[in-house]
């Protein structure tokens, strides 16, 4: 945060309109499994380290016009107003996944709930999400030997439906308003390539729902 607090001090003595705004992103894998390792709930584990987040901040002297959590009722109530719109303009469908699931704990396995062997360069203890060893981005199911880390078992290849950001869809709208702000605006190159490449590539639906208990509640 200290690039953009020198960024923030720079505009406001240009007279700039400027707002400095963070938070602590609490939801997720990563915050339930924390939690189950230091013996928590995933707010209680959220509660401390949002305040250790504020007291270094605050010891490095930088304030932020809003220092806030994705936690909060506000925030709950900014994404569901956003998903409930693109539901009514038609931009979410429903489609099936193949999931990890333990039998043993109940749950679905979520990328950092599940370890195996990397299907690429045979890394023992690859992530449901990727290898650390070699880097690639893995599916959870194409895990070799899965194990869940929580009881050590053998997951099975569940079906589970989600909702999906229908992309294409609005890939030619997306399309013609890209180039509108590419002549207008002041895009580095590299940003120009990497968006022109998923372009040429054509963009597919995103998956924005998942199998967790601990998150912003899907509000069907």
């Amino acid at each position: 945060v200290l690039s953009p607090r020198c960024a923030r001090r720079y505009c406001r003595l240009r007279s700039w309109n400027t707002l400095f705004v963070c938070g602590t992103d609490e939801y997720g894998t990563a915050t339930e499994t924390r939690a189950l390792e230091e013996g928590l709930s995933p707010q209680e584990l959220c509660d401390r380290y949002h305040a250790v987040h504020a007291d270094v901040y605050a010891w490095f002297r930088i304030s932020f016009d809003y220092f806030g959590r994705t936690t909060t009722p506000q925030q709950t109530r900014i994404a569901q107003d956003i998903f409930q719109r693109l539901l009514a303009r038609g931009f979410l469908l429903q489609d099936t996944l193949e999931q990890l699931r333990c039998e043993s704990c109940g749950r679905y396995l979520a990328d950092r709930f599940v370890e195996g062997t990397c299907p690429f360069c045979g890394y023992a203890e690859a992530r449901g999400d990727q290898c650390d060893k070699c880097g690639k981005l893995i599916n959870a199911v194409e895990l070799k030997n899965p194990q869940c880390k929580l009881c050590r078992g053998t997951p099975v290849v569940t079906p589970t439906q989600h909702l999906f950001l229908d992309l294409p869809k609005l890939e030619g709208r997306l399309e013609a308003w890209l180039e509108r702000t590419w002549a207008a605006g002041d895009w580095t190159s590299n940003a120009r390539h990497i968006t022109r490449t998923w372009l040429r590539d054509g963009l597919k639906p995103r998956c924005i729902t998942r199998d967790l208990t601990w998150g912003t509640p899907v509000p069907l």
